[in-house]
């Protein structure tokens, strides 16, 4: 019985074996049958078309958001850029292909071999870049030998251009290659090697707002390297729009005025600190740097003397000469040391300790008071208010004055100037402050040091009655579709300590200054409307280089300062304008300045008989500053 069984669980065993592996068996030959019918049978043709299409992601970039001026004149555009790739997968051989590229578009082979070899590493079906912004020649030559160029590549993308080049160059400022420490920093997250990002103006500044979010396709490429169609696409968004404050009519202006000479305007409104124009002589041209400025050109630029790199306007520190005489005449107003009524004799000279302090007037101003001690801007009035004062305190009105410190102004790297005091003296340098060096302070020589934007919210601040704002560049931000995102406000910072009556003697000074004759900027006085303001002449300590080699040398010039405002009552005009080795402010920066003023306001052509047009041989009498 056991047997029996035993030989039934057998053949039942073996039927289901013989049953698998017949499944199994046959199973492999559909398997080796379809093998070789991919492989043998249609192997060829399916190998071709894979080397034929493949699919890829091209990145598409973002149109940068373009720059306006308060008028809505477009002051920074796109253009269509070619930019010249290899995708070293497709463009086997290699050298071939190379030389081929260098011989059709007349660019130099080195530049191509450079840039493979920088992007070792880079996986083969990636594009590496050789070259950005070919030009319309290179292109066309590649377009017509593009079946004898495997794994060429030329994409179209958003290149910057400035449209009044190299007008406000300084605020645009302009773009650049990302670094390799950029790409490392957080606020650009989003971009990669080859990226251009602002380096410079507002350019950087409001990087985050003009620069777009990326776009993406998915494309079929041949075995060229070609794209045969597009399967998908991610759309680019376009950066935010800006508009600036700044008027590009005004702004011309002043750079014709500052042509040829090394300096600054700045123009601001004193109701809202809104900057009409900020001029810093001389300039660059922005459009260079899109393309690639050469070795030669950037030493020519860094090493030029009167540095167009600088934005003058916020980055230079000089002494604000006889311009400060305003914050002076405030504190001892103030600070009841004077009134009205005070005088002093001015000799020409002040005798203190062992020194003589001499009057830009050699034979004196004779009796003076505040209003006259303004207008012809004597110093020896100030040099006696100044022992009164104290450098401390008259440091306190400085800063309340807005000077010190940067003016918060939405442009990068503005200087603060300095306003010295005693501890800072002792601290700095290790020497107790001498009373002498207070009679310096006083008349804006010395430690002192300001920027033309404090110099202009000053102004402003003594124009509009005593407030003071933060000054904007940034007027609106939009959307491409128009949509406001930040639109700017006034921002008060805070307001002169000085009651309305003693800033309104204040303000009767600098008009005479301008309005009366004998006053420093009598000639620079404009017919059409009431301009108050202050001259300046800043002392240089230096020599120039002997350049003709002849053994003598001449002493550097002052520098000329000039700020003002318009019309006397309730202004709407601000200005500040210092021309570097100008000598004097009466006949070096006054003209400019009144120029913008009366352009500003009233526009048109410069009148013939505008002390612009003048060559100013000499100082008058009354005109020392």
């Amino acid at each position: 019985m056991t047997n029996y069984l035993d030989n039934v669980d057998n053949e039942w065993f073996s039927g289901r074996l013989s049953f698998t592996l017949t499944v199994v068996v046959a199973a492999f030959v559909v398997l080796i049958a379809r093998l070789f019918y991919l492989q043998v049978i249609i192997g060829k043709d399916l190998r071709h078309q894979s080397e034929i299409n493949s699919i890829r992601i091209k990145s598409v970039d973002a149109p940068r958001g373009l720059i306006y001026d308060t008028q809505h004149r477009l002051l920074a555009d796109n253009r269509p850029a070619y930019n010249l790739s290899i995708i070293v997968k497709d463009a086997r051989p290699l050298e071939q292909t190379i030389g081929k590229l260098a011989a059709y578009t007349g660019l130099d082979e080195t530049l191509f071999w450079d840039r493979l070899k920088a992007a070792k590493g880079t996986r083969a079906y990636k594009p590496v870049l050789l070259k950005a912004d070919i030009g319309r020649e290179a292109l066309a030559s590649i377009e017509v030998n593009r079946w004898d160029l495997p794994g060429i590549v030329v994409s179209v993308s958003p290149r910057r251009d400035y449209v009044f080049s190299p007008s406000a160059a300084h605020i645009l400022g302009y773009m650049g290659e990302i670094s390799v420490e950029e790409l490392k920093n957080e606020r650009f997250g989003d971009c990669k090697t080859g990226d251009f990002v602002g380096k410079y103006g507002i350019e950087r500044a409001r990087e985050h707002w003009l620069r777009g979010q990326r776009g993406g396709q998915q494309v079929e490429v041949n075995a060229t390297g070609q794209v045969v169609r597009v399967l998908n696409t991610v759309d680019a968004i376009p950066g935010h729009n800006v508009v600036l404050s700044i008027d590009q009519s005004l702004q011309l202006r002043g750079e014709q005025l500052l042509a040829g000479q090394a300096g600054a305007a700045v123009a601001v409104d004193p109701n809202t600190g809104q900057i009409l124009a900020m001029v810093s002589s001389p300039s660059f041209d922005q459009n260079a740097f899109i393309s690639g400025l050469s070795h030669d050109a950037w030493n020519t630029l860094v090493s030029d003397p009167k540095r167009p790199l600088e934005n003058k306007a916020i980055q230079a520190e000089y002494p604000p000469a006889s311009t400060y005489k305003i914050i002076a005449a405030a504190a001892g107003l103030e600070e009841g040391l004077i009134d009205v009524h005070t005088t002093a004799y001015c000799p020409g000279f002040l005798k203190f300790g062992n020194r003589t302090y001499r009057c830009w007037k050699r034979w004196g101003h004779g009796e003076v008071d505040v209003l006259k001690a303004l207008k012809e801007s004597c110093d020896v009035y100030f040099y006696k208010l100044g022992q009164e004062l104290g450098v401390d305190r008259l440091a306190w009105y400085a800063s309340a004055f807005g000077l010190g410190e940067p003016t918060g102004v939405d442009l990068d790297h503005e200087a603060g100037g300095l306003v010295p005091t005693a501890a800072w003296k002792k601290k700095r340098i290790g020497v107790s402050w001498q009373k002498g060096e207070t009679l310096s302070i006083v008349i804006g020589q010395g430690f002192n040091l300001t920027t033309p934007l404090q110099m202009a919210m000053v102004a402003a601040a003594v124009g509009n009655g005593g407030t003071r704002y933060r000054p904007k560049i940034v007027k609106t931000i939009r959307t491409a579709d128009g949509k406001t995102v930040y639109e700017s406000q006034p921002e008060v910072v805070g307001r002169l300590p000085v009651s309305q009556e003693n800033l309104n003697l204040v303000r009767e000074g600098l008009f005479k200054v301008v309005n009366e004759i004998h006053g420093t900027a009598w000639r620079s006085r404009l017919k059409s409307v009431a301009m108050c303001g202050k001259t300046g002449t800043a002392q240089v300590v230096g020599r120039r280089e002997d350049s003709d080699g002849d053994g003598e040398v001449e002493p550097i010039k002052d520098h000329a300062w000039f700020v003002a405002y318009a019309p006397r009552e309730n202004p709407s005009i601000a200005v500040a304008v210092i021309v570097e080795h100008g000598e004097h402010g009466s006949s070096a920066a006054a003209p400019v300045a009144a120029e913008m003023i009366r352009f500003y306001l009233f526009g048109g052509p410069i009148p013939k008989n505008s002390p612009v047009l003048k060559a100013h041989g000499g100082v008058a009498p009354g005109e020392g500053d």
